[in-house]
């Protein structure tokens, strides 16, 4: 039994292959950033439509890729990025 368990949680932590769609970006990152499309600013959502943060390294790839930039700090949880979509995020979006 225990060695059932071992591979269980070895799957469950293990990374997931990430679908790619034009441009490079993953599905999850295109996800995120085309929430962004239709919200003030570009906002873009802190959390998925189930409810569960984004995760941080779909925000930093998205960041480095210059397809979102930080738009301003949050004072009451100062580690949530706040991020928008950039003209580059929204090219990308379009061509999606």
């Amino acid at each position: 039994m225990q060695t059932h368990l071992t591979v269980i949680a070895s799957e469950r932590d293990a990374e997931p292959t990430r679908p790619r769609v034009a441009g490079g970006v993953s599905s999850s990152q295109l996800k995120w950033l085309m929430r962004g499309l239709n919200q003030p600013g570009g906002k873009l959502p802190l959390f998925d439509q189930e409810g569960r943060r984004v995760n941080d390294r779909t925000v930093q790839s998205c960041l480095d890729k210059g397809w979102a930039e930080p738009w301003f700090n949050n004072p009451i949880k100062p580690d949530w990025q706040i991020c928008r979509l950039t003209d580059a995020g929204r090219r990308l979006c379009a061509g999606a």
